[in-house]
């Protein structure tokens, strides 16, 4: 039993280390993100403006946590060359997540570094879809920490609150915007909630 139990540590040990080595690697990398222009910033809110943006996407039914683990595992393994021919995609951030289609399916989103186009992405997988996300205006707010259903919720909420204040008009289901790896410390995690806004 203590020799089954060592072993198990030693793998979560060696799991934990792999992870780690990953996350430093992709830091010490320029991890591309969507261009955009701010058109009105308060503190940690802002009003944005973002060009069209080609995505790959994938949904799945159930809970947002467990939807959002599933949807990146099948995103990355497209980008990454894992189930498919052909070259590898580089990882962009942020990672987006909504259930703007269906309230019991979560749809996640990997942008598409900017030198690409739909013609020129590998073929996706059964379950993986090529779409473009047209320019919008939106708002959003940043904060750091874990983001639970309870906070996004709370975040959600300031930033109605924010945009009706200021004159803005949301619209649709908010989207969270996530920036790091989850063996980041969660108190160090930057995350955004987005709502998009009419004209």
């Amino acid at each position: 039993m203590r020799k089954q139990t060592r072993w198990t540590l030693l793998g979560a040990g060696l799991t934990a280390a792999a992870g780690l080595a990953g996350y430093f690697k992709l830091r010490g990398c320029a991890v591309e993100r969507p261009d955009y222009r701010v058109r009105e910033k308060d503190g940690a809110a802002e009003v944005r403006d973002y060009p069209e943006l080609l995505v790959v996407e994938t949904t799945e039914t159930g809970a947002r946590e467990p939807s959002l683990r599933t949807g990146f595992r099948r995103l990355a393994d497209y980008i990454f060359a894992k189930d498919r021919d052909g070259r590898k995609i580089p990882m962009t951030v942020p990672v987006l997540s909504d259930n703007a289609i269906d309230s019991r399916r979560w749809r996640t989103r990997f942008v598409m570094p900017a030198r690409f186009r739909r013609e020129t992405l590998p073929d996706p997988t059964p379950e993986v879809e090529i779409a473009v996300v047209p320019a919008r205006r939106v708002g959003v707010i940043r904060f750091k920490g874990k983001a639970t259903d309870a906070v996004l919720r709370d975040k959600e909420r300031e930033l109605r609150d924010w945009l009706a204040m200021h004159g803005h008009d949301p619209m649709g289901t908010a989207e969270h915007a996530y920036y790091d790896p989850p063996m980041k410390p969660a108190r160090l995690r930057r995350t955004e909630v987005i709502l998009p806004l009419r004209r």
